[in-house]
């Protein structure tokens, strides 16, 4: 018997931007949302020389930033979901027409200041025709560039559907996620999982801070405003099981 391969739909959005793209046979999308605060270094879409751009931050003067940072000039920011027509890559390719430009980006790494040397994908934007940005609700931007991105992601606050995409759960009556900041302990990804049993529970959180040498069990649950913060020296053990609300948290007594 002939095995067959049964794919599951696309969610609506996609469908909506790949029929556009089909219909007017734009080899490059990218997909870009409204500029909120958090998202001011974001790169824009500009138009320069008859083409659509990509400006990013580390491109601008610096007398310029404070106006590339705003959000009523530059209203959009680059998602970095790119749709690319496969065989106008080839063509680019095989032509070596894709000349990307190399972006310097400062940078300081356990204290030693770097110069790293970047190319954009969606520089690429340029050189292919009939390019265009889709503006796209916020809810198909989900970053994750720290462990606090992936504390929220990993949490109760998002789930998977059976398509294969990540959306938040309804049950968050708070249109805003939480804000989290964790210590230099869970900056890398291996530290961060190890301090958790589970993630915890943070549908009903609104703002987590946690420093210092803090452990967390399993089934922990967070609300409202909440503070953790371990003694020099001493290891902080948030209990399995555990439900936090509005707390400040320097010791076991605190639990």
């Amino acid at each position: 018997m002939k095995k067959v391969l049964t794919l599951k739909p696309f969610p609506i959005a996609m469908k909506k931007i790949l029929n556009h793209l089909i219909l007017n046979k734009n080899e490059y999308c990218m997909e870009v949302t409204p500029k909120t605060l958090a998202d001011v270094k974001g790169g824009t879409l500009i138009s320069y020389e008859g083409k659509v751009q990509l400006l990013e931050i580390a491109q601008v003067p610096d007398e310029h930033v404070n106006e590339f940072k705003s959000i009523e000039k530059f209203k959009i920011f680059n998602t970095n979901n790119l749709w690319v027509n496969l065989s106008a890559i080839k063509r680019l390719v095989e032509a070596d027409a894709l000349k990307m430009e190399i972006i310097p980006n400062p940078k300081e790494v356990d204290g030693v200041k770097v110069l790293q040397l970047e190319t954009a994908a969606g520089a690429a934007i340029k050189f292919f025709d009939r390019a265009i940005g889709a503006n796209v609700p916020r809810s198909r931007f989900l970053p994750v560039k720290a462990t606090s991105d992936l504390l929220l992601v990993q949490s109760d606050l998002y789930t998977l559907t059976d398509e294969g995409y990540v959306i938040r759960n309804p049950s968050r009556s708070n249109p805003s996620n939480p804000s989290i900041e964790l210590g230099p302990e869970f900056k890398k990804v291996a530290n961060f999982l190890g301090r958790f049993k589970s993630i915890p529970s943070i549908i009903d959180l609104d703002s987590l801070k946690v420093t210092g040498d803090v452990w967390f069990g399993s089934g922990v649950t967070l609300k409202g405003k909440v503070t953790i913060a371990a003694k020099s020296g001493v290891k902080l053990e948030i209990p399995d099981g555990a439900v936090i609300a509005n707390k400040d948290i320097n010791g076991p007594e605190d639990i």
